[in-house]
């Protein structure tokens, strides 16, 4: 085989799963927000377009997406999140609940993560 072939031959077996799936737009998703001075995590529980104050962030839920065939499976959350008054937002983009780390907000003392989606 040559390079070409068998590059194309090891995307198709990784990416063929992940192309396939589909996903179902949720009515709202559920976040944890993890305070790295106190220690206090708090679960938050959102609506689409909603957003929430917890100490001094505000998360906006923009989307949660779940795979159509397992409800319980991985979520994948829109978030903005802003600090205090920053005009500008410290987190903007999607998180994946099975792997925050893809797509992670850096910030010295929140910790921001999506567990689910809300399905019902």
């Amino acid at each position: 085989m040559t390079r070409k072939a068998l590059a194309m031959a090891c995307f198709a077996c990784i990416a063929g799963p992940v192309l396939a799936q589909e996903a179902t737009t949720a009515p709202g998703g559920i976040v944890r927000v993890l305070d790295k001075i106190t220690g206090e995590a708090t679960d938050l529980e959102l609506r689409t377009g909603e957003t929430k104050p917890i100490g001094q962030l505000s998360i906006t839920l923009g989307e949660c997406r779940y795979p159509t065939d397992n409800p319980s499976g991985d979520a994948y959350e829109l978030l903005t999140v802003f600090y205090r008054d920053t005009p500008d937002p410290v987190f903007q983009g999607w998180m994946i609940a099975s792997a925050p780390a893809l797509s992670a907000m850096d910030h010295p003392r929140y910790d921001v993560w999506p567990l689910r989606c809300i399905t019902s």
